[in-house]
């Protein structure tokens, strides 16, 4: 049995197997590994699932507990953070800073890379404390920015020629 539910703009499908709503797609799936059952969580507009999880059985042990309003919700609220965790995972690792002293000062050294498929890139920076830019270089998608690497350049008065050489 299939109900429909118009709210606004968005439309809800709500059936034992397919929930949507709230930006959100659940589908009660066969798990292909085994005889269990999973669900997929897709964000409208998107055609992969964001996430994959295992379903209950239902009280036969065989077919699938039907999905409803209580754990639409969960999957939505779980779905949602899992979705916000990889994209703060993923910020995380494009951008990058450490913090330095060189000769008695402290500097910040940050690496900001733009992950394209054609044409990756990224751009090394040096900030003194009040935040002014001392020196900007390109470096390669790859340079890996730790506390050794930002003090070697640091060391080379900033010198784009140190960087591309590490």
């Amino acid at each position: 049995m299939q109900t429909q539910v118009s709210n606004d703009s968005e439309d809800k499908i709500n059936e034992a197997r397919l929930w949507q709503g709230n930006g959100w797609t659940a589908r009660v799936l066969k798990n292909d590994d085994d005889d269990g059952w999973a669900v997929s969580m897709t964000p409208d507009g998107q055609t992969e699932p964001a996430l994959v999880g295992p379903w209950t059985m239902g009280r036969d042990k065989k077919n699938p507990k039907p999905m409803d309003s209580a754990a639409f919700m969960t999957l939505v609220k779980t779905a949602g953070e899992f979705v916000r965790r990889h994209e703060q995972q993923l910020h995380a690792s494009l951008h990058q800073t450490v913090d330095i002293a060189h000769s008695s000062r402290p500097y910040s050294v940050s690496l900001d890379i733009e992950p394209d498929e054609d044409h990756p890139s990224a751009v090394l920076r040096a900030r003194d404390s009040q935040g002014e830019l001392l020196a900007e270089v390109r470096v390669a998608p790859s340079f890996k920015l730790s506390r050794a690497s930002a003090s070697a350049w640091a060391e080379a008065g900033f010198s784009a020629t140190v960087v591309r050489q590490a």
